[in-house]
């Protein structure tokens, strides 16, 4: 007969207890409730922001653009097929942005900012969020001369 030591016992739980680490991770997660259009309807995602990029179970990753009270239209990046009706979506976390360098110019890229020609990967060191201002394309000076454009006009019908 095979005796149990209440030692032993104790030891191995005060031991796996003692590994023991506890991770919690809280994700957002929603359902789709309609695709159309390469848009799609969710329902779920209470945290989402305006701009967030959302994934999919297979990792299709999209945008959340218009958000409702019950709801969250999102703009797909890619084939809609793929997406059907109660499949689940989690919030990544991160706003849309992409990445800006030298070696985009031409080169053939998605609406991501991945390479879809075949030449490889683009590397680049800085990113900008896609809703930012635009940079200015040339200072100028602000206008401090008026420009007397009915004087001219009256001056060159008078003439005939």
């Amino acid at each position: 007969m095979v005796t149990i030591r209440v030692n032993e016992i104790s030891d191995f739980i005060c031991e796996h207890i003692e590994q023991y680490k506890r991770e919690v991770n809280i994700v957002n997660i929603g359902t789709v409730l309609q695709v159309g259009d390469d848009i799609a309807r969710i329902h779920g995602l209470d945290e989402v922001m305006t701009s967030e990029l959302v994934e999919f179970e297979e990792g299709t990753i999209v945008i959340a653009l218009n958000l409702e009270s019950n709801s969250i239209d999102i703009v797909l990046m890619g084939d809609d097929l793929m997406i059907q009706e109660a499949r689940s979506i989690k919030v990544i976390g991160r706003i849309a942005q992409i990445t800006m360098s030298d070696a985009y110019l031409g080169r053939v890229i998605n609406a991501l900012a991945n390479p879809i020609d075949g030449k490889g990967e683009i590397s680049a060191s800085e990113s900008r969020l896609i809703e930012s201002p635009y940079p200015s394309i040339i200072s100028r000076h602000s206008v401090y001369e008026p420009l007397q454009a009915r004087l001219i006009l009256l001056l060159i019908r008078g003439s005939l």
